[in-house]
């Protein structure tokens, strides 16, 4: 915007011409009057319809339990968040699964739901060589630690919701906050500037950290019911894998990473 000046002459005006007296105003009211629209138009920042979309975590909602979540235009909306944490790129706890508190140590010997080993399970289990049988493949409410950390309208993901995800979305390798994990953006017409971020968080057994960097895991609340020591977890590594798959103990330490409706 550039300054403009109005000079007006000081000098009488000739009273031989009302008619001159009304034509120049009216020219002077109106040159006031597009000056005055510049100066608004000028302050205003328009926005740019060639700026590129580009997916973007800060596009989220907050909903009533406090924790944001990001509507990708799938079945279910994603925390920004693992439980625990309060930027995406940070780990959060770590729970065994069908636990809903953190713990120093994830061994069988100090899971909830067993007798010290693998094959004394005491709950959540469909085949009688790892210990008592109810046929429960899902955790209940009570065992889910999203719904007892953050409330009632969050849970942990089902297989299905992971697989979801996975499959309608572009996972890309990056780093947040230097840290190493997939951004996955999108692919439904109408969200495709929408994204949340996975830390490639690792896994605990014991007291031990591994792979944090390099891998991500991250439960489902499904139960592998053929071998109920084992359960369904979100997978991914930096070298490009990713999927859905139970190739790890229940009672090792994975993130969480909650859905609500």
């Amino acid at each position: 915007f550039h300054a403009f000046s109005i000079i007006i002459p000081t000098g009488r005006l000739e009273p031989t011409s009302h008619k001159y007296n009304t034509e120049t105003m009216k020219r002077l009211m109106f040159f006031l009057v597009v000056m005055t629209v510049i100066t608004i138009l000028s302050s205003c920042e328009l926005p740019n319809p060639q700026a590129p979309e580009t997916p973007s975590v800060e596009d989220s909602e907050i909903n009533v339990n406090k924790h944001e979540y990001v509507d990708l235009g799938l079945s279910v909306k994603w925390a920004t968040c693992n439980i625990g944490a309060k930027e995406p790129w940070e780990n959060g706890d770590y729970f065994a699964w069908g636990e809903t508190k953190s713990k120093e140590e994830y061994t069988w010997y100090t899971y909830k739901w067993c007798y010290r080993n693998s094959k004394s399970i005491t709950k959540y289990c469909n085949n009688e060589k790892y210990g008592i049988v109810d046929y429960k493949a899902v955790l209940d409410r009570e065992d889910d630690a999203a719904i007892v950390n953050w409330g009632e309208n969050w849970r942990i993901p089902t297989a299905v919701e992971c697989a979801e995800l996975r499959k309608n979305c572009t996972w890309t390798w990056t780093f947040k906050n230097g840290v190493g994990g997939y951004e996955i953006a999108s692919n439904k017409t109408g969200y495709t500037n929408r994204c949340i971020f996975l830390p490639a968080a690792g896994w605990k057994f014991s007291s031990t950290l591994d792979e944090e960097g390099e891998r991500g895991l991250y439960w489902s609340n499904l139960l592998d019911t053929d071998s109920p020591e084992w359960s369904y977890a979100l997978q991914f590594r930096s070298g490009g894998y990713k999927g859905v798959d139970s190739d790890h103990s229940r009672a090792c330490g994975m993130p969480i990473r909650p859905v609500c409706p």
